[in-house]
């Protein structure tokens, strides 16, 4: 077989480019941005001067960095990308017409398929690193007109989520903030008639999945569903298997 060089590509094999806000918490193996949680090679880069607050506060200014760090993903061959944090839905639209690759930037977009899967008159939860600001504006740029579905919680007022996600207080506690989330899931599911689904918004959230789903009886979506979901489609794979 021939390989052929790409452009002025200096490392290869990389399907997946995840764009990296700048939150200081240590990722840990199940998180979006630590490079253990995937079987197969990803391509991070940081979005210079961007951080959660940001985001957070619906500032759409940071965009132009954000259009630079995907360029720069675009350049050293990634087949699709993403990022890590669901607030970055506000360049979902506009991103995914430039860059002539899939872009699904928010874990927000799997919204469409949950509700496809369930019963039209049952709702999906979602927990989330701050409900104050997943607003209407954040929702319509991920496309989604079905928000009377959503059933919202927030982690901002958690103790320990808000030291040390949001104050960035530079240590996690894994066992603590689980707590927080199971005590979430346990808040929503009370609160919520004909809950079918769930999903975790935060990029964060992926390693307490399966505490989630201990609690409630619901299929639980979130960051790295969504992306081992793109990958097994733009990276394609031979069956092994007998009959």
């Amino acid at each position: 077989m021939i390989y052929k060089v790409k452009g002025d590509q200096v490392s290869y094999g990389e399907a997946i480019g995840i764009l990296l806000i700048e939150n200081y918490v240590p990722f840990i193996p199940g998180d979006v941005a630590n490079a253990t949680t995937y079987s197969y090679p990803v391509r991070f880069q940081r979005i210079e001067g961007v951080t959660h607050r940001h985001l957070f506060d619906h500032d759409r200014s940071v965009k132009e960095k954000v259009f630079e760090a995907s360029k720069k993903l675009v350049q050293e061959g990634v087949k699709a990308i993403t990022g890590d944090c669901g607030f970055l839905a506000l360049f979902q639209e506009e991103l995914k017409e430039e860059m002539n690759i899939p872009v699904f930037l928010s874990s927000l977009i799997q919204l469409h398929f949950i509700k496809e899967i369930i019963p039209a008159g049952s709702n999906i939860g979602i927990i989330t690193a701050s409900s104050a600001s997943l607003t209407a504006d954040i929702f319509g740029a991920a496309g989604i007109n079905f928000t009377d579905r959503l059933i919202i919680k927030g982690l901002e007022n958690k103790k320990h989520f808000k030291e040390s996600v949001i104050d960035e207080a530079g240590f996690l506690d894994t066992e603590k903030l689980e707590k927080e989330v199971v005590e979430t899931t346990r808040e929503l599911n009370e609160e919520t008639q004909n809950m079918s689904a769930i999903l975790l918004e935060c990029s964060l959230l992926p390693p307490y999945g399966k505490a989630v789903s201990e609690v409630v009886n619901v299929p639980v979506f979130d960051y790295i569903t969504m992306i081992d979901y793109v990958y097994s489609a733009v990276i394609k794979s031979n069956f092994k298997g007998y009959m």
